[in-house]
C-alpha cells in the first residue's frame, strides 16, 4: 500500500462502524433516555439497568465528526456533535451519586466502565468545543471516585487508562488536584511491567492488551515526556513487535486472554521517537488490507477499535521506515510462558503456560492453530476437560525438541440461569452494593482465574527435523479418570474456557478444521492412551 492508502486504512476500517454505533444509540430528543448507547436497555427493554461502559461510543462519533478523511459522510455533520454530547449528558444522569456506574450487574461500580466512558467522554468534550457545566461537574466528580477506587485483579491498561483520565480531566478543568492519585497510578503501571517487556493482565501476558496499555502510555508520554516512561515503552514495543504474524495477523489463543485486539495507535505516537514503532503498524495493515483482521462488531466493544484506529489515522506518521525482514532463530519469553520459533520461513508460536497451545505458520500463511485436546465427558452432566488453561506446566527446550506436560481442567462454563441472576440481584440490592468489589472478585474468581484439576493426563512434543514441524501429543487417564465417560473428543483452533470481553472474536484463521478424535477414543481400552503425530 502506498503511505496515503495506508493512512487512510485505519480511517475506513474505523468509519464503517459508525452507523453501528448509531444504531446502539437512543437519538430521540424527547425521549427519557436520550444519549444512552445501550439498545438492550432503552429500545429492547431486557436489562434493567444501563452499562456505562456504552457511554465510550460518544468518542468515536467525535472523532468521526472530526475526521477529514475523503468520502466521510459525517464530518462535520452537527447531528454527530449534538448527539456526542447527549452522550455524555445521559453518562452524567445515569450515573449512581458518587459518579461511578455498572457494567454487568446494577450497583457494580465498575472502575474499566467508569474510566473508558470518562476518558471517552472528557476528550470527546475537548475535541467538539463543548461548553456544558453539567458535563464538567460530572468530569470532576467521576474522577475523584477513580482517585479514591482500587479494583480487584491486576489489569495494567485499567490502571494507565485511570492516569489518560486524570490527566484530560485536568487539563478541561486546569485543575492538578489529582496529581498524587495520578503519579501513583502510573507508578502501578510501571511497576507492573515484566522485566521482558510485557504488562500484566489477570494470569500473565496477553499481547492484545498489550497493545492498549501501550497506546495509553504513549498518550501520556506525548503530554509528559519521562525519561523512564520512554524506556518502558521501547521495552513494551519491542515485545510488541514479536507478536506480529508473519500474515500480519496479532494475537491469538495462546496469549493470557485469547485476544485478537490490535490498537494501533500508540505505535504511531511512539514511531516519533522510535521508527521501528511504526513497522508495527505497517505489518498489521498489510494483514488487514488482506481479510485477516478481527471483527470487533460485538455492541458492547466495537467502540474501542472505532476510536483507537481514528486516533491512529490523525497522527499517522507519513515518514515510513522500510519494514525489516522477519527474524530467525527462537525468542523465549519464560515469564510469560510464551515461545517463538522461527526456522526457514516457518514460524512456531507456542503458549508452555497454556499446556503448548499454537500457531505455526509456513510461507507467511497459518498453517494450523491448535488449542490443544480437549473431552467432553458424560456422567450426571456434562464438563469439558482442556488442556487449555494457565497454569505452571514443567516443560523442556533443548535443541530441536519443546515438550510440555501436565494435568487436564476442568473449562469454566458457568453460566447465568433465572435463579442465579435473581440471586444476584437479591445480593446486589441487599448488602452487595456495599461491596461490589468483592462480589466482583468472586466473579473474576469463578469466571476467569485460577483451575480445577479433571483426571486425565496430557503431553504434548514438538520436534524440529530438517525444516519440518512434528507435533506429538499423548493423552491418558488418572485417578478416577475413563475413557468411557468421553463422549467426544477432538482439537480446535480457537476454543478457550474463560470469560474475557475482548475474546471470541471472529478471524479468518479459526476457519482451519476441527480435528475430531471420538472414534479413537472409543476404540480405546481402559488405562491406554491417546496418541496423535502430525508433521507440519
Amino acid at each position: 500500500m502506498t503511505v496515503p492508502s495506508a493512512r487512510d486504512r485505519f480511517a475506513r476500517e474505523a468509519l464503517r462502524w459508525i452507523p453501528k454505533i448509531l444504531t446502539l444509540q437512543d437519538r430521540n430528543r424527547h425521549s427519557p433516555t436520550y444519549g444512552c448507547f445501550d439498545r438492550n436497555y432503552w429500545q429492547y427493554k431486557i436489562i434493567d439497568f444501563p452499562s456505562g461502559m456504552a457511554q465510550e461510543f460518544t468518542y468515536p462519533l467525535a472523532l468521526a465528526w472530526a475526521c477529514g478523511v475523503e468520502g466521510n459522510a459525517f464530518h462535520g455533520q452537527a447531528a454527530l456533535r449534538d448527539w456526542a454530547e447527549a452522550g455524555m449528558v445521559f453518562a452524567a444522569r445515569s450515573a449512581h451519586a458518587d459518579a461511578s456506574c455498572d457494567d454487568y450487574f446494577p450497583y457494580e461500580k465498575a472502575g474499566g466502565a467508569a474510566a473508558f466512558s470518562l476518558l471517552a467522554c472528557a476528550e470527546s468534550y475537548k475535541l467538539l468545543g463543548l461548553q456544558n457545566c453539567e458535563v464538567l461537574q460530572f468530569f470532576e466528580r467521576r474522577a475523584n471516585w477513580l482517585a479514591h477506587h482500587n479494583e480487584s485483579g491486576q489489569l495494567t491498561n485499567h490502571q494507565a487508562l485511570i492516569v489518560r483520565c486524570f490527566d484530560c480531566v485536568g487539563d478541561l478543568l486546569g485543575s492538578d488536584q489529582w496529581a498524587k492519585a495520578r503519579q501513583q497510578r502510573l507508578d502501578r503501571v510501571l511497576a507492573w511491567q515484566n522485566a521482558e517487556g510485557w504488562f500484566q493482565e489477570y494470569e500473565g501476558c496477553d499481547p492484545g492488551y498489550h497493545t492498549l496499555t501501550i497506546s495509553l502510555l504513549a498518550e501520556i508520554y506525548e503530554r509528559t515526556p519521562t525519561p523512564g516512561l520512554r524506556d518502558s515503552l521501547a521495552r513494551a514495543v519491542a515485545l510488541a513487535a514479536e507478536f506480529v504474524h508473519p500474515d500480519g495477523s496479532f494475537g491469538g489463543e495462546y496469549a493470557s486472554r485469547n485476544t485478537y485486539n490490535f490498537f494501533p495507535h500508540g505505535f504511531e505516537l511512539f514511531g516519533r521517537h522510535d521508527p521501528s514503532a511504526l513497522a508495527i503498524n505497517d505489518r498489521c495493515l498489510a494483514g488487514i488490507a488482506a481479510g485477516l483482521g478481527p471483527c470487533h462488531a460485538d455492541d458492547h466493544i466495537v467502540g474501542h477499535h472505532t476510536w483507537n484506529y481514528l486516533l491512529a489515522w490523525r497522527d499517522f506518521v507519513p515518514e515510513r521506515p522500510a519494514k525489516p525482514p522477519r527474524a530467525e532463530g527462537r525468542a523465549h519469553f519464560p515469564n510469560a510462558g510464551l515461545l517463538i520459533d522461527r526456522r526457514g520461513g516457518a514460524e512456531l508460536y507456542v503458549a508452555l503456560n497454556k499446556g503448548g497451545v499454537f500457531k505455526f505458520f509456513r510461507d507467511g500463511k497459518l498453517v494450523a492453530s491448535d488449542t490443544q485436546v480437549s473431552l467432553v465427558l458424560k456422567d450426571r452432566k456434562s464438563r469439558n476437560a482442556v488442556a487449555h488453561l494457565v497454569g505452571d506446566y514443567p516443560h523442556e527446550i533443548e535443541g530441536g525438541r519443546i515438550a510440555v506436560r501436565g494435568e487436564m481442567g476442568w473449562a469454566k462454563q458457568k453460566k447465568m440461569t433465572p435463579f442465579n441472576l435473581i440471586v444476584l440481584r437479591l445480593i446486589m440490592l441487599g448488602g452487595g452494593r456495599f461491596f461490589p468489589d468483592l462480589i466482583r472478585k468472586l466473579l473474576q474468581k469463578l469466571l476467569i482465574t485460577g483451575r480445577k484439576p479433571a483426571p486425565f493426563r496430557f503431553e504434548r512434543e514438538f520436534v524440529w527435523d530438517d525444516g519440518r514441524l512434528t507435533v506429538h501429543d499423548r493423552v491418558e487417564p488418572t485417578g478416577n479418570g475413563d475413557w468411557k465417560a468421553v463422549r467426544q473428543a477432538g482439537i480446535g483452533c480457537d476454543q478457550t474456557s474463560i470469560y474475557v470481553v475482548m475474546s471470541r472474536t471472529f478471524q479468518a484463521g479459526q476457519m482451519l478444521p476441527w480435528i475430531d478424535l471420538t472414534e479413537r477414543v472409543a476404540k480405546l481400552r481402559p488405562g491406554g492412551a491417546l496418541e496423535i503425530t502430525r508433521s507440519l
